[in-house]
């Protein structure tokens, strides 16, 4: 993940009602004071769907936006792209206001920049597998020839390997699931956007495409926002997460962030079941004592479930290290301090 901000949501609200965008306009445009207009917005009747909403995305990231069933998440991704129009912020492509640019513009950036992968596969039932992936590059005017041979990179990529004369009447449920994804990759989007893209699928196939997203991302290295509602998949996925409540965002950060300091009661329901072994990495309790180079080295992304199996091979530790770079050394004590430490936090 790089630290260039690829995607940048700044104030970004929806509010439904009759004439929303008066509460964020005054002689100069849009109010400051959005805390107090959201309260506005409430005692007036209107909804805000998504209210005051900020982050980053960096290039290469996995943001995952999560949240109960009404919390804004599916609101503001849609935000993003505009198929939901936002009614007052700044969301920026490469620093491109999206909300400035003109309808032809959008449809552009959608077409040429944008992937998009929906809970509901959308597949065209009268279509093949491979007419569905060629049906965004037929709209882009790519030519037959070029237009198939890029839907057949990308059914190879998603493992469809045979089954591109099939119609999705055919295909199991991750099957239609990998055509959708194939099909958005075809255009090879700089920026994905995925809603909740396996909560339709039986709890082994959904697990079984978590892995296929994750070998597609440490191939193509997409900057992806992904929506989902269980904490476990975002866990399994995210370099990031944003929780969100009734149109707002109550916390960002790393997976260990939001499990060992959530900032309120809601995120700490969200955690309370993780197991702290899953979510503490290497890196964050490797002592700095550097062990010898005959030693077993593990990335310092590395969990502690992951790391304890070892450690009776290797009593006197285990290297960790951090882009090539030796950083300390993980043992069976610092592992232990670390759980005992966790398990502390949490009572």
């Amino acid at each position: 993940m790089s630290d260039t901000v690829k995607l940048a949501c700044r104030n970004v609200w929806k509010v439904y009602g009759d004439e929303p965008d008066q509460f964020f306009k005054n002689g100069s445009g849009i109010v400051s004071d959005i805390a107090g207009t959201f309260a506005h917005i409430k005692d007036t009747g209107h909804i805000g769907a998504a209210a005051n909403v900020s982050f980053d995305v960096h290039e290469g990231e996995i943001f995952v936006i999560m949240g109960l069933s009404g919390s804004g998440k599916s609101t503001i991704v849609r935000c993003l792209s505009r198929l939901v129009e936002p009614t007052a912020g700044e969301i920026l492509l490469d620093g491109q206001d999206l909300l400035k640019v003109s309808e032809k513009e959008l449809i552009d950036i959608r077409r040429h920049r944008m992937g998009m992968v929906f809970q509901s596969f959308g597949l065209l039932p009268h279509l093949t597998v491979l007419e569905n992936i060629c049906f965004p590059l037929k709209l882009q005017g790519v030519g037959s020839a070029k237009r198939i041979a890029r839907a057949k990179e990308v059914i190879e990529l998603v493992d469809l390997s045979g089954r591109e004369d099939s119609f999705p009447r055919q295909l199991s449920g991750g099957q239609q699931q990998r055509v959708g994804i194939a099909r958005s990759l075809a255009v090879e989007p700089e920026l994905w956007f995925l809603d909740e893209p396996f909560s339709a699928l039986d709890p082994l196939i959904r697990r079984q495409m978590q892995d296929e997203f994750l070998r597609l991302q440490k191939l193509l290295h997409k900057t992806i926002v992904f929506i989902t509602h269980d904490f476990m998949e975002a866990l399994r996925l995210a370099d990031r997460i944003a929780i969100m409540k009734d149109g707002q965002v109550v916390q960002t950060g790393t997976p260990t962030q939001l499990v060992l300091n959530p900032v309120n009661d809601y995120v700490a329901e969200f955690t309370r079941d993780v197991p702290r072994d899953r979510v503490v990495t290497a890196g964050e309790i490797a002592e700095s004592h550097i062990l010898s180079q005959h030693t077993l080295t593990l990335d310092h992304l590395t969990t502690l479930d992951k790391i304890m199996p070892l450690l009776q091979e290797h009593p006197n530790g285990i290297s960790i290290e951090k882009d090539g770079q030796m950083i300390g050394s993980v043992t069976a004590q610092s592992v232990i301090g670390a759980l005992a430490n966790t398990a502390d936090a949490q009572t």
